[in-house]
């Protein structure tokens, strides 16, 4: 499927829209002009009403031809404004989708939505808990990470990271979530090492990603280390086992070389035992190159009984891990009090 068949799934909307779309609708306009809206759109991040660069009747007409594809409902903070979670209406159809934007010392990242819900079924997610509705275009993923990054702008920061790690599952919606990459990587300039595909195992897409042009970081939400366990955290093992998934894993390294991550929410009593962490480890040892860990505290989540595991537990698997040989971090949480963390996005709030 190409950018054309997918914009044909929703009317065009500002970042569905192609640089031939945009001088289209300038015909009959000083050629600069094509310059100024571009300039607007994917450098400064702007919405049509405030290129002033534009003579009124002109942005009208813009924003006309290219509404934009999401409505904000709400934005929340936490840490300090340092964690601020974007709850989007999307204009097609209704559905909510939430956008996670942190600001570090050394980095601002932004945390992106591929689908309105999400199909795999995790237990312990909540967007997997409100079930799946529909793909999100590659321009509903563009305008996510512009319009986040205009925030950014007006605390005299800039995007330096995008994660594919909010609702909805990228790899089962490949085609969009690939021209949203290329586009953010031509378009607005982002390193491809500055972005990350998160995946929770869909072998076909990942044999997909590694044949993408750019060289893009691969996470894998793995949280358990054999089929049994897996099959009941994450569904989707039942069809693409353990061992599929590190073949495809394994070609992935191959082609690209580059580092895999591995993603292990911390359940108490569930997958944060020693023969967890020896089992974690022999699987990270079948992998050509040696992946990193990373460790994150379960984040609260309705209608998922198990506890998080204690911190003075999940410190101790981190350091059986790295007994065993295998390199692994504690992720910190942030925005759990905004519903903003892993695994929390649509809580208790999604119904669109």
């Amino acid at each position: 499927m190409n950018r054309r068949t997918i914009e044909l799934l929703a009317p065009t909307s500002l970042y569905d829209a192609s640089r031939a779309d945009i001088n289209n609708a300038l015909a009959g306009e000083p050629s600069y002009r094509q310059k100024q809206v571009w300039t607007a759109l994917y450098e400064q991040f702007l919405l049509p009403e405030a290129i002033t660069t534009l003579p009124k009747n002109l942005r009208e007409k813009f924003a006309n031809t290219f509404p934009v594809a999401l409505e904000l409902v709400t934005k929340s903070s936490a840490d300090n404004g340092d964690t601020v979670k974007f709850l989007w209406r999307l204009r097609n159809g209704g559905n909510l989708i939430e956008t996670v934007l942190m600001f570090y010392t050394d980095r601002a990242t932004v945390c992106v939505s591929t689908q309105a819900g999400c199909a795999m079924g995790c237990t312990f997610c909540a967007t997997g808990q409100a079930g799946f509705n529909r793909q999100l275009t590659s321009g509903e993923i563009l305008e996510q990470i512009a319009r986040a990054s205009r925030y950014a702008l007006d605390r005299d920061r800039r995007v330096s990271n995008v994660v594919y790690m909010g609702m909805g599952e990228p790899l089962a919606n490949e085609p969009a979530v690939h021209e949203s990459v290329d586009r953010l990587h031509d378009d607005m300039g982002l390193s491809a090492r500055h972005i990350t595909i998160s995946t929770v195992g869909i072998v076909p897409g990942i044999k997909q990603l590694k044949d993408w042009s750019l060289p893009v970081n691969l996470a894998i939400s793995l949280h358990a280390a054999n089929d049994q366990l897996r099959d009941e955290l994450v569904p989707i093992n039942k069809r693409y086992p353990i061992d599929q998934l590190v073949d495809a894993c394994n070609e992935y390294l191959t082609v690209k070389n580059r580092r895999i991550s591995f993603e292990w929410a911390m359940i108490k009593d569930t997958n944060d035992r020693k023969s967890d962490a020896r089992e974690l480890a022999a699987i990270c040892n079948q992998l050509s190159l040696a992946p990193h860990v990373n460790l994150i505290p379960l984040n609260p989540t309705p209608g998922w009984p198990t506890d998080a595991s204690p911190m003075g537990r999940v410190r101790e698997f981190c350091a059986e891990l790295e007994s065993f040989g295998v390199n692994a971090t504690i992720r910190r949480n942030r925005g759990t009090d905004i519903d903003a963390a892993c695994g929390q996005l649509a809580a208790g709030q999604l119904s669109g």
